[in-house]
């Protein structure tokens, strides 16, 4: 099967291409030795089914970010049978850039104009077959946002990957051009694409001159006499240079603008007056923010109950808009308020889920089946996998909001406003992309930190990118907040959400302030970035995102969820004897035991074993589940879950409507507090994350530092947790907690001065 590229700059709609490109077939894997993600698909959409392989978005094939390096070492180790060098048309001489690089390989190539339908709201013109005489390469015009010429595109793509092509330079007649011909004919016979490895060699990539020394020797021996009058022996800059003059020379005159007043306002230059001002651009962003969370989380919308909307229906009509006795009772809201629509769909899936579990636990029981195979099934499987999938309409809701900011050009909107903020803590404004990625999941975004050029920065911003909690840790937020209502009768759960995720945000930015100015001192690099046109997101490219998030999510309930969930039953319903104990005596199983080991140590936080009242019996539940969401977060609500029936009398799977229901009940039985609620939600949010995240932090950090993250993580939480329990609770430790701050942060002082003063003196040596 022929294979194809899809490569080009960030922001060129790449991804909305590969998307409609592959559709469903789309899988995500690994590069060869590296955790950058490494997207695949086939498409059939063409004279012929072919493998398309989506090439992480780069400006340049020089080797300063790993995503370079990927990019490059795909198209000449791997050698697909052709390029399709994606341009946004919008941006056309910048992205063009690249495409001379592309074309001083030996490789087909295709270039496709992308987003020409932005182009002609514009009123702005490319001439395609004028473009295509001057590249040599063939030129199709597309809209991948609407479809437009992309089977054309993929056709000719397959024509072109027929026929060998040789790499040209567009340096054929600059300062170096002879020295250009000279190492490529040396290197013709030792490797292939020639003059893109001898272009590398001259501007000194340090790639090429480890694989290439024999003629990295040679290249020296023509440098040493070269001095140009501008840019001296700089020969990368004077190469760059040469290029930007040749594209505005020769390719620049494709484009023809509309004749006009070019001072007037574009529409995207008209929006981000208000969405990038310098003061209200930040407040807006958090307004956005919790409408966000308000949609997906609040029981109570537009806070309608709170304003007294419903107080005519209180009393014997309280669920006037409910299937009062079913299933579905408080489907839509109660006297309290109408429900945001992402909690009418997590009620929906609970409905139906409740119906399954508890119509195979009673079939399972009139059948004459064991009580503990029942108990395994109905408890053990379904309910924690039940108590896991309630909360997939939820997750899937929050991620298309942040895909529509994301797709639209909004999120680069923040990271640029943000920038100023971020430069103070130590941060450029580009860490803020890999850290709003991770409220989707930590594994790529800390892998989107390679696009950070110092190693301290990189190293910071890997530390506290968990604390932006994931789609894994959201079922814990959202159960926990709708237990406390439930428990405490007060509260939204909306609101809550919303203000554990700013926790989150405060400290990962304090933490990084921490670091910053102690052990990861360093200077930060110039913040340059693109700002995208704003777009309505793609509905195709957007649900197949949303697709690709839910098999995921199941995947991994019916996986490692389903795997601890019976591991969780079995041992909370035998002894070290491996005897069966039922629910009643499951104070005697293994994992209480295991559990009231552990408990003490979660005291300080509000959900450990105490002198006083509370955490009667089965508080050990709580240390237990945040134990076992370090394999996986979602495994908290699944622990819950699965216990819920044992640990609480007369909590039945067929009155269960998910896991909120059962962390209610178990907030009752155990007696654990508001303020012990709140410290168990931000320890599991600060912690260790999962496994797949650690795996992906120690491979992305630097050597060494992968154990003082571990003890990062695990300081941060408990300390944070330990912090908002006991001030919450007893109020007086806020005195403590003041001193033991303001200790820290004249430690940080007295190190930047002493740091500072060495600093100097060096300098004055030197």
């Amino acid at each position: 099967m022929i294979t194809i590229a899809l490569a080009g700059n960030p922001n060129c709609g790449k991804t909305t291409l590969f998307n409609s490109l592959t559709g469903a077939t789309a899988h995500v894997g690994n590069w060869p030795g590296v955790t950058v993600d490494k997207r695949e698909g086939t498409c059939k959409k063409g004279s012929q089914p072919v493998s398309v392989v989506d090439l992480p978005g780069i400006y340049s094939l020089s080797p300063y970010t790993p995503e370079e390096v990927i990019a490059r070492n795909f198209i000449l180790d791997s050698k697909p049978d052709c390029v399709i060098d994606v341009v946004d048309s919008t941006n056309l001489e910048r992205n063009l850039y690249l495409t001379t690089q592309f074309l001083e390989m030996d490789v087909p190539v295709v270039v496709a104009l992308n987003m020409t339908d932005e182009l002609d709201k514009r009123g702005d013109k490319i001439d395609a077959k004028y473009l295509e005489e001057v590249l040599e390469v063939p030129v199709v015009r597309i809209s991948a946002f609407t479809g437009y010429g992309i089977k054309d595109l993929i056709n000719r793509a397959i024509a072109a990957s027929s026929r060998k092509r040789r790499g040209i330079s567009v340096l054929a007649s600059t300062a170096v051009s002879d020295m250009i011909a000279k190492v490529a004919e040396r290197m013709n016979d030792e490797t292939e694409s020639p003059v893109f490895h001898a272009i590398k060699l001259i501007e000194g990539d340090s790639v090429e001159r480890e694989v290439h020394k024999k003629s990295t020797a040679y290249a020296d021996e023509l440098l040493a006499d070269f001095d140009d009058e501008v840019f001296g022996k700089d020969i990368e800059a004077l190469v760059a240079n040469e290029r930007y003059n040749y594209i505005t020379a020769h390719y620049s005159p494709a484009l023809k603008k509309k004749e006009g007043d070019n001072k007037k306002l574009t529409k995207s230059e008209r929006i981000d007056r208000v969405l990038t001002h310098k003061i209200w651009g930040i407040p807006i962003f958090a307004l956005i923010m919790f409408v966000i969370f308000h949609l997906t989380f609040s029981e109570d919308f537009l806070f309608l109950g709170a304003m007294g909307a419903f107080g005519k229906y209180r009393g014997d009509e309280a669920q006037w808009i409910c299937f009062e006795g079913s299933y579905f009772e408080g489907l839509f809201g109660s006297s309290d308020g109408i429900n945001s629509p992402g909690v009418i769909l997590a009620n929906l899936v609970n409905g139906l889920t409740g119906m399954i579990q508890g119509g195979v636990t009673d079939g399972l029981t009139s059948i004459g089946t064991a009580e503990w195979a029942v108990g395994l099934v109905g408890d053990g499987i379904l309910g924690g996998l039940f108590a896991v999938i309630g909360f997939l309409p939820q997750i899937l809701l929050l991620f298309l909001f942040f895909s529509i900011l994301e797709d639209s050009g909004y999120m680069a909107r923040v990271a640029f406003i943000l920038d100023r903020i971020f430069r103070r803590l130590g941060l450029s404004g580009r860490a803020f992309m890999p850290m709003i990625m991770g409220f989707g999941c930590s594994v790529p975004a800390m892998i989107n930190t390679r696009t950070l050029a110092d190693e301290r920065e990189r190293t910071a911003t890997i530390r506290v990118i968990p604390f932006f909690s994931c789609g894994a840790k959201l079922p814990i937020l959202t159960a926990i907040a709708g237990g406390m209502i439930g428990a405490f009768g007060v509260g939204d759960a909306g609101l809550i959400t919303f203000l554990m995720y700013f926790v989150g945000l405060v400290v990962a930015l304090a933490s990084v302030l921490v670091m910053r100015n102690t052990t990861l001192r360093g200077t930060l690099t110039p913040f340059i970035m693109e700002l995208p046109e704003y777009r309505a997101p793609g509905f195709k490219s957007t649900m197949l995102l949303l697709w690709d998030k839910c098999k995921h999510f199941i995947k991994k309930a019916f996986t490692i969820i389903l795997a601890s969930t019976i591991i969780i039953w079995f041992i909370s319903h035998f002894g070290w004897k491996w005897n069966y104990l039922p629910d009643e005596r499951m104070g005697e199983s293994i994992l209480a035991s295991l559990g009231s080991l552990i408990q003490p140590l979660f005291t300080p936080l509000g959900f450990g074993a105490q002198l006083t009242d509370g955490l009667a019996g089965a508080g050990w539940v709580f240390a237990v589940a945040a134990i076992t969401g370090l394999v996986a977060k979602e495994n908290v609500i699944a622990t819950f879950g699965t216990l819920a029936a044992a640990v609480v009398t007369g909590f039945v799977a067929d009155e269960a409507l998910g896991g909120v229901d059962a962390v209610t009940k178990l907030i009752g039985v155990t007696g654990i507090s508001g303020a012990g609620c709140i410290a168990f939600i931000l320890f599991n949010m600060l912690t260790i994350p999962c496994f797949a995240a650690c795996a992906t932090a120690k491979s992305e950090l630097p050597k060494g530092k992968f154990k003082w993250t571990l003890l990062f993580w695990v300081v941060t939480s408990y300390s944070v947790a330990a912090m908002v329990y006991t001030v919450g609770a007893f109020v007086w430790p806020i005195a403590i907690w003041a001193v033991v701050i303001a200790a820290a942060v004249a430690g940080i002082i007295l190190f930047n001065i002493k740091a500072k003063k060495k600093a100097k003196a060096k300098e004055i040596k030197a």
